[in-house]
C-alpha cells in the first residue's frame, strides 16, 4: 500500500494568506524550511496506479499538479488516477476540493450519511454531476471494499466515530450543541495486501474505543493542529482555546503525546498542523520533544510504503 501526503497543514496552510504571524511570515519570506504547506490531505493506492483521495482541500489543483502520480494518463486526453475521494468530516477543508473536480471526471464519492445529507443541501455541490459522479455512504464499524469507476481498487475501508463537531458553516443551525452526529467527523481504517494504517486528522478527545482500536497499529496519522490549547491566543491571531475549537493539543498531561504514548503504536505522524504550532520549526525545542517521544511531522510530499 502506498500512501502520498499531498498536504499538511491545517486550515488556511503555511503560509495563511492573510497571517503575518512568524510561521507565516518566515514561510512566505522563504526563511523557513518547508517553506509552505498545503491543507491536509493524502492519497491511498494498493497499485500506485489508481488512488483515492482522503478528504479534498481547497489547495487539491495545486497538489494534483504537485504529484506526478496523479497526473492524467498519457494514452487518452481526459482521464485521471484518481477513483475516489473519502471525506473524514464535512468542514471547509474537507470538502472544497470538490468543486476543483467538476469537469465531469468520473469517480466515487464516500462519506457518512451525515456528512452527505451536508452536501446534498447545498446546491454548489450539484456541480458534480451526479450522473458521473457516485455517492456512496459510508457505514461506521463495518470494513468494505473501495471501488471507483475502474472496480475494486484493491483497498479496504473501515470508518469510526471520533469526537468532533459540525462544520463551521453550519454552527449556526445547531441548538447550542456543537458536537454534532457520530457522523459528523470520523477516522479511517485503511488496509491492502495485509498492511494498514489510521488516519484520524481531526480528534477532541480520544476515546477509550479509539484508543482500542489503535492499539499497536502499524502507522497512525494524528491530529497535530495545536501544541498547546491557548496557542492560538498567545500568539495574536484567535480568540479560541484548543478544545472549543475540538482540536487536542500535542503537548501538556492530557495532550496526544502523552495519551498516544503507552498504545504500542510503532510509527506516529502527527498531520492537519496549524500555522501557528512551533512544532512546524524543524530546530525548535517542541519538535525535538516530539521527536524523543517517537514522533514525526507530516511534510507535503512524503511518500510511505507500507
Amino acid at each position: 500500500m502506498h500512501i502520498l501526503v499531498l498536504g499538511s497543514a491545517a486550515g488556511g496552510g503555511v503560509p495563511q494568506w492573510n497571517c503575518n504571524a512568524p510561521i507565516s511570515r518566515g514561510a512566505r519570506e522563504g526563511s523557513l524550511q518547508p517553506s509552505g504547506r498545503n491543507q491536509a490531505s493524502i492519497a491511498v493506492s494498493a497499485d500506485r496506479q489508481r488512488w483515492i483521495l482522503i478528504n479534498a482541500s481547497p489547495d487539491l489543483r495545486h497538489q494534483v499538479l504537485e504529484q506526478r502520480l496523479l497526473w492524467p494518463r498519457e494514452d487518452r486526453l481526459r482521464n485521471s488516477p484518481i477513483q475516489g475521494v473519502l471525506l473524514t468530516g464535512g468542514e471547509v477543508d474537507n470538502v472544497a476540493g470538490l468543486l476543483s473536480m467538476r469537469e465531469r471526471q468520473p469517480f466515487t464519492l464516500w462519506a457518512t450519511g451525515r456528512v452527505l445529507e451536508a452536501l446534498d443541501q447545498n446546491p454548489i455541490f450539484e456541480a458534480l454531476d451526479r450522473k458521473i459522479i457516485e455517492r456512496r455512504a459510508l457505514p461506521l464499524g463495518q470494513p468494505l471494499a473501495i471501488v471507483g469507476p475502474e472496480g475494486d481498487l484493491g483497498i479496504a475501508v473501515n470508518a469510526f466515530a471520533v469526537p468532533g463537531k459540525v462544520p463551521l458553516y453550519l454552527e449556526n443551525k445547531t441548538d447550542g450543541d456543537m458536537s454534532g452526529s457520530p457522523g459528523e467527523t470520523i477516522g479511517l481504517e485503511l488496509s491492502a495486501g495485509g498492511k494498514s494504517f489510521h488516519y484520524i486528522p481531526g480528534c477532541a478527545r480520544l476515546t477509550r474505543e479509539i484508543c482500542d482500536r489503535i492499539k499497536s497499529a502499524g502507522l497512525l496519522f494524528f491530529d497535530g493542529t495545536l501544541w498547546r490549547d491557548d496557542e492560538m491566543i498567545a500568539a495574536g491571531v484567535g480568540s479560541q482555546m484548543g478544545q472549543l475549537m475540538v482540536h487536542m493539543s500535542m503537548s501538556g498531561p492530557e495532550g496526544s503525546i502523552a495519551a498516544l504514548g503507552d498504545l504500542g503504536i510503532r510509527r506516529k505522524i502527527f498531520i492537519h498542523i496549524n500555522n501557528t504550532n512551533p512544532a512546524l520549526l524543524p530546530d525548535s525545542a517542541e519538535r525535538a520533544e516530539l521527536a524523543a517521544a517517537g514522533w514525526e511531522v507530516a511534510a507535503d510530499g512524503d511518500e510511505i510504503t507500507l
